[in-house]
């Protein structure tokens, strides 16, 4: 028997040992020791997972800041009640709004799909998030998806106590939102430094996923500057983020919050490995405008904006890839006003480099309306400096575009490259505030570079055309073997494009 025993000993042992071998090496070879010896202790077993992070104390401080946030919706005469239309549930890919699930502890039961609800019926529960405590005498931060198109904004704190809270602001382009309860002396979080955030870093989250209140999820962070919104970059986590996590804080081992909860990546709807969070410093800045005027003003300079790609560049004798493509201008706008041209590429603004297209509107976005700022612009071959007013963002304006009203003169023809084009007629320079050649067919080598029947050519290897007699110059300059950068008006859109001869 005792043989029997002593075997049993050893299997279990032996595979502690197994089990071990896929933690770090360095723990594997401590636990390898201990063959032959008794079963580890429970001071030997903590061994096993030193270098692992402890959360406990850090739920423990942060915990009692994060609150649960519940909306409601006053029943409509008309049209369907309560969450599950289709226009939520694609908001919940992209914005996964706290709807809770049906089978949820405390769930709200839901009003049947299609079916109309009295007017004079209570608020019902329209949808759950998450919130933290920014500061003590009541200000909550929480995501603008989560209180959007709410009647009433219920806030739990973690002892139980509700509040019904005042929205004090909201910025849609952010995501971020500001609401206020009646009460004092609250726990508040502490704000971190995200420049100081690295990628592979410990993270905690803690929300209500599903309307689970205080749950705690954990990972690391995969990315940071993640574009995937226009006027912020992200934080991108492998934190488990469900519906009802959104507004809820993201929170470094310091148990400072540098993010919040507000997005994720999903085909299903639920988790699937990718989520997102607002940068603090961004929610911060938000934050204080809203408290103080109730909404977000930003800079705008009217421009139409697109990626400069390593070929065009090239070409143009940029050098590096960098900088955003002016590709329409609003009329009347400062971009107007200032002397910028579609085509022209801002490599500047305000001191600042532009290393990508989605740097502008956030530089600029974060600009007081009413600055008078400088930019330099890299246009056919040099750069060029200018002073721009900058205005204060509002919705973009739509212009019409004008029909041909009279002939076209003779068309000019670059056989080699597949081009027919003439010159534009008074009508379409007007439109247009400048010159150019009106393509009337095109094929080959051409084609192939994206140009159609249509498209206003304005430049020719950083040469400005105005009229055919500039364009068949242009052409006859070219060496044929060699790629060219062609800048060209479709529509409202000027963009370049690479006719590469012979292929």
């Amino acid at each position: 028997m005792t043989g029997v025993v002593k075997k049993i000993a050893l299997w279990l042992l032996a595979g502690f040992i197994r089990v071990a071998t896929a933690l770090p090496l360095g723990v594997a070879v401590a636990v390898g020791t201990l063959a032959g010896a008794a079963l580890p202790t429970a001071s030997q077993a903590q061994s096993v997972v030193k270098g692992l992070p402890d959360f406990t104390e850090l739920v423990e401080q942060v915990g009692p800041s994060v609150v649960n946030i519940r909306t409601l919706e006053k029943a409509k005469a008309n049209g369907p009640a309560g969450p599950g239309s289709d226009e939520e549930m694609q908001e919940l890919f992209r914005r996964f709004f706290g709807v809770p699930m049906p089978n949820a502890p405390n769930a709200p039961r839901q009003a049947p799909r299609g079916r109309a609800q009295p007017s004079d019926e209570p608020a019902q529960p329209r949808g759950m998030g998450s919130g933290f405590v920014l500061s003590a005498d009541g200000y909550i931060m929480t995501n603008a998806h989560v209180v959007e198109g709410a009647d009433e904004v219920i806030v739990t704190l973690t002892d139980k106590r509700e509040f019904k809270a005042k929205l004090i602001g909201a910025d849609k382009r952010t995501d971020v939102a500001v609401v206020k309860i009646a009460a004092t002396g609250l726990p508040a979080v502490k704000v971190g430094d995200v420049s100081r955030l690295k990628v592979g870093e410990w993270v905690m989250a803690i929300g209500s996923p599903f309307g689970l209140e205080n749950s705690v999820t954990a990972g690391i962070v995969s990315a940071k500057q993640r574009d995937t919104g226009e006027y912020l970059p992200f934080i991108q986590t492998d934190v488990a983020i469900n519906p009802g996590n959104s507004g809820g804080p993201l929170i470094n081992m310091r148990g400072e919050v540098v993010g919040i909860n507000s997005q994720i990546y999903s085909r299903s709807g639920g988790y699937m490995g990718i989520s997102f969070a607002i940068p603090m410093d961004e929610a911060i800045r938000v934050s204080e405008q809203l408290r103080q005027n109730g909404r977000v003003t930003r800079g705008r300079i009217g421009v139409q904006i697109g990626e400069v790609t390593k070929e065009v560049a090239e070409s143009l004798g940029l050098g590096a890839s960098h900088g955003a493509l002016v590709r329409s201008i609003e009329n009347g706008s400062p971009a107007d006003k200032a002397g910028l041209e579609p085509g022209d590429i801002i490599i500047r603004f305000d001191g600042k480099s532009i290393d990508k297209a989605a740097d502008l509107p956030r530089i600029v976005g974060s600009t007081k309306p009413g600055t008078r700022s400088n930019l330099t612009v890299f246009r056919r071959g040099a750069n060029k400096d200018m002073a721009i007013t900058v205005a204060e963002l509002e919705p973009v304006k739509t212009s019409k575009a004008a029909a041909p009203t009279e002939e076209t003169k003779p068309a000019g023809t670059a056989q080699s490259m597949g081009l027919v084009v003439a010159d534009l007629n008074e009508v379409q320079k007007k439109e247009l505030k400048r010159g150019g050649v009106r393509v009337e067919s095109v094929a080959d080598a051409s084609a192939r570079a994206g140009l159609r029947e249509g498209d206003v050519i304005l430049q020719i290897a950083n040469t400005e055309i105005t009229q055919l007699r500039d364009f068949e110059a242009a052409m006859a300059k070219l060496d044929k073997n060699k790629p060219f950068n062609v800048l060209f008006r479709r529509g409202e859109v000027v963009q370049f494009a690479l006719v590469r001869p012979g292929r």
